[in-house]
């Protein structure tokens, strides 16, 4: 084990290409999690619904056969089961040229680009925190920050089964050091929670309109506890910022209504991820441009 860790160590390319393979595999997972998760999180209300208004007889086992594992995955128009070898991440879609293997079906691109994307983004962690505990913690922030973001873009939804775990891993990770230390993480969660949670209600205050969902609180107090409260002025600036040039583009070039609903948490991810890997530069360079 130390003779791998040494090798690592003294070959950091590989070393990151490793981790970026491993990001492949964890890409398809998350594929699995993002289309699954919400599924299961509707089952589950609706069955707590139908058993607190006393209608059991309506609940069917239709949503103890459906989780992370059972079905197996599937062929979304002739049911086809996908074997191993038609779930090899990004290599299954080539040489299939992106289609179902039964029925030729087009496969949605969006499963090879987020398993290329979970292999980029981890590769980056890689280079930029070497063989150490911070890559570790990283890779686990960034591919959860990857599931909520595309589970909000989907639903609309940011569930508490990760928002929260997220949140007490970063406290959790601040024992160590790992990326700030344990004060200013607790203060950043709170900080990151107060901060959307005093906006949403001025908003709501003024407009009569709710502007975000609490789930967008958790997830910016959890970027919070992972990175500290001085990071959180940078994701706030950067979320707004990405958000407001995705959103007056789609209203330009989709034709959508400025009442459209946009989920705000793939901006914070985004920002969060940035603030992770280039938050230090970004500050410096800011800081050396106003001259202080």
């Amino acid at each position: 084990m130390n003779e791998l860790f040494l090798y690592f160590q003294h070959n950091t390319l590989f070393f990151s290409l490793s981790i970026a393979t491993l990001g492949l595999l964890v890409g398809s997972f998350l594929n699995v999690v993002v289309y699954r998760l919400p599924i299961m999180l509707q089952r589950n209300w609706t069955s707590e619904c139908l058993s607190f208004l006393s209608r059991e007889d309506e609940i069917t086992t239709e949503a103890e056969l459906f989780n992370l594992s059972t079905p197996r995955s599937r062929c979304p128009s002739c049911k086809h089961l996908i074997s191993s070898i038609e779930n090899i991440p990004v290599i299954s879609y080539i040489f299939l040229k992106g289609r179902c293997r039964n029925c030729k079906s087009a496969i949605s691109i969006r499963y090879p680009l987020v398993e290329l994307t979970t292999a980029c983004l981890s590769f980056a962690i890689a280079l930029q925190f070497g063989v150490s505990i911070q890559t570790c913690a990283a890779l686990i922030f960034t591919w959860t920050l990857i599931c909520l973001a595309l589970i909000d873009f989907d639903t609309q939804l940011l569930p508490d089964s990760i928002t929260l775990p997220l949140l007490w891993s970063g406290l959790f990770f601040s024992l160590f050091h790992t990326f700030t230390d344990p004060v200013t993480s607790i203060i950043g969660a709170l900080a990151g929670y107060l901060s959307l949670w005093s906006v949403y209600w001025a908003f709501k205050i003024i407009t009569k309109k709710e502007g975000m969902g609490y789930g967008d609180f958790k997830l910016l107090a959890a970027i919070g506890a992972w990175l500290g409260w001085q990071a959180l002025p940078l994701v706030i600036m950067l979320s707004a910022f990405v958000g407001a040039i995705i959103g007056i583009s789609l209203i330009i070039i989709q034709g959508r209504h400025k009442s459209t609903p946009i989920p705000f948490g793939p901006f914070l991810a985004i920002a969060g991820f940035i603030a992770l890997i280039w938050g230090d530069y970004i500050n410096e360079f800011y800081l050396h441009l106003v001259g202080l």
